[in-house]
């Protein structure tokens, strides 16, 4: 009699008990709440303002005496300021968060946005161009302006 002949199936058997997958399977609610706490998880700024506003702020936005975002832009604040003198652009800065830093950028106002560092001297910002601002720093927008704590 012939022996009979064993071939291999290149299949491959692993026992699943005890098996746990790595990660949970999350739901398209829960990954909607998980994306709205990292949103608030992040880093918060108090920006103080000259006219006496004051406003905690997180993830990104526009500061401006009407700050409205262009077609297509999506922001999670919009920072209104009162500013009689109209030297506050409507839309006069876009800020951020980096590391736990605050970021601005000037977005080509009239009269321009100066970053005053606890350390340093006066910076002007160039329109367009992003720039750290740490805590204790002084933002002017014009005649305006706002601490960072």
């Amino acid at each position: 009699m012939d022996e009979p002949v064993h071939r291999n199936s290149g299949v491959i058997s692993i026992p699943v008990d005890g098996v746990r997958p790595t990660s949970p399977i999350t739901t398209v609610d829960a990954a909607v709440a998980e994306a709205r706490r990292s949103v608030h998880a992040s880093p918060r700024f108090v920006l103080t303002f000259s006219t006496g506003e004051t406003r905690t702020v997180f993830g990104t936005g526009l500061i401006g005496r009407k700050p409205l975002p262009q077609p297509g832009e999506s922001f999670d604040q919009l920072v209104q300021i009162a500013d009689r003198t109209r030297s506050v652009s409507k839309t006069h800065l876009e800020f951020g968060e980096h590391e736990g830093m605050l970021w601005i950028v000037d977005r080509f106002s009239g009269n321009g946005t100066i970053v005053r560092r606890p350390d340093d001297g006066a910076l002007r910002c160039e329109p367009g161009r992003r720039y750290l601002v740490p805590r204790g720093s002084r933002v002017e927008l014009a005649e305006q302006s706002f601490t960072v704590e």
